[in-house]
């Protein structure tokens, strides 16, 4: 590693943290994402099974 390199680093080791509530934010943003592509599937899944004759009677 030369010089700069290191220097560089350094210096993006002094970046502030976003905010808790940012954090937060984002990680309710994914796992609420997470659940609608669950949701999602879950829901192909149940199209595909009732259109191949799989119904609860």
């Amino acid at each position: 590693m030369n010089k700069a390199t290191t220097n560089q680093a350094i210096t993006n080791q002094n970046i502030p943290r976003p905010s808790v509530w940012k954090r937060i934010g984002w990680m309710a943003t994914i796992w609420l994402c997470s659940v609608m592509a669950l949701f999602a599937v879950s829901t192909l899944f149940r199209l595909l099974m009732t259109a191949a004759g799989m119904k609860l009677k």
